[in-house]
């Protein structure tokens, strides 16, 4: 893209059409700048950043580094005792660094290559991941909540987001005009996610629960009645004053309201997070012999391999081999 000012300059004489170029250029550039989502990029930029500091360190260059410095590296992760999915993580940043710049893809080559195989076999790539809310989880969870304004919009937020199966940051995202109320139950449109990140949106149907105190869609119903919002960002901050904030909450909110509304069911609050709303749909749905298919449909997977990972945890016990061991 630098190039295309000089290309300008040299073939078109038209100072009003290289003006018009280098505008263009700029808006190019906004829009390469958006080819990622925000949380993407400050990932890569927290990653890289820990490798320019650990190279700095040692008196080495990063850009471009050379394949022994990044196999040495890698390894000081494991000593450090980062796990195999941060570690892949950090690999896929340098490359994007690299490849930006317009160097080679050093994590490509051989040595790089062996020792993060080696690294896999010795220290493994199983993710302990947060644990799941099933449904008498939700229901512990959501009937310890007390009528107040702020328990009205946290029983909603918990009952959709599980009975959606969404992401926090779709949760958060969701707006008033988002919602389409039916006879059989509430359409949500969400507009852009994770793995929608140009915006050609889904809708999710979420149909009525067959208990009043844990339906999702009455408890939606009862938060926008409660808090008077018309449109706009759904779920928002309560202050102290019980007084609604105009901002929308942050996905960071999500976790801490599935922690103290855990905690305060009596579960253990460090074992689960605003993933847990998520798994907690896909797991009880194959707990319940719900299809892959349309359970992702439901959570908007596009990964086979992780929805197959929770119908695996799921159906451990529907036609388990020793169920009929007569013990």
């Amino acid at each position: 893209m630098n190039n295309l000012v000089e290309l300008t300059d040299n073939q078109n004489e038209n100072p009003m059409a290289v003006v018009a170029l280098v505008a263009l250029q700029g808006k190019a550039n906004e829009y390469i700048a958006h080819a990622k989502s925000d949380n993407t990029i400050k990932a890569y930029r927290c990653d890289w950043s820990d490798f320019t500091s650990w190279c700095n360190g040692h008196g080495i260059q990063s850009l471009p580094a050379l394949p022994e410095v990044i196999a040495a590296y890698i390894a000081d992760l494991v000593e450090r005792g980062y796990k195999a999915a941060t570690i892949e993580r950090r690999l896929v940043s340098i490359s994007k660094a690299h490849v930006t710049a317009g160097y080679e893809d050093v994590t490509k080559t051989a040595i790089v290559k062996e020792t993060w195989s080696g690294i896999r076999r010795t220290i493994g790539t199983h993710q302990e991941g947060k644990t799941p809310t099933l449904t008498a989880d939700i229901r512990a969870m959501v009937n310890n909540l007390p009528d107040s304004l702020l328990g009205i919009r946290d029983r909603s937020l918990l009952l959709i987001g599980f009975a959606g199966g969404f992401r926090r940051s779709e949760l958060v995202n969701l707006d008033v005009e988002d919602l389409e109320f039916k006879r059989e139950g509430l359409i949500i449109t969400i507009k852009r996610s994770k793995t929608d990140q140009e915006g050609n949106g889904r809708k999710v149907g979420i149909a009525y629960g067959s208990c009043p105190t844990t339906c999702p869609v009455r408890s939606l119903q009862a938060w926008i009645e409660a808090s008077g919002i018309t449109s706009g960002p759904l779920f928002r901050s309560v202050n102290r004053h019980n007084h609604i904030q105009e901002g929308r909450l942050s996905d960071k909110s999500v976790a801490l309201i599935v922690k103290r509304t855990a905690e305060s069911a009596g579960l253990d609050s460090s074992k689960y997070s605003g993933h847990s709303l998520r798994s907690g749909c896909a797991t009880t749905a194959a707990m319940n012999g719900v299809s892959e298919r349309s359970i992702m449909k439901q959570t908007g997977h596009r990964s086979e391999q992780m929805v197959r990972r929770y119908i695996r945890e799921g159906s451990l016990f529907l036609n388990n081999a020793s169920c009929s061991l007569g013990l």
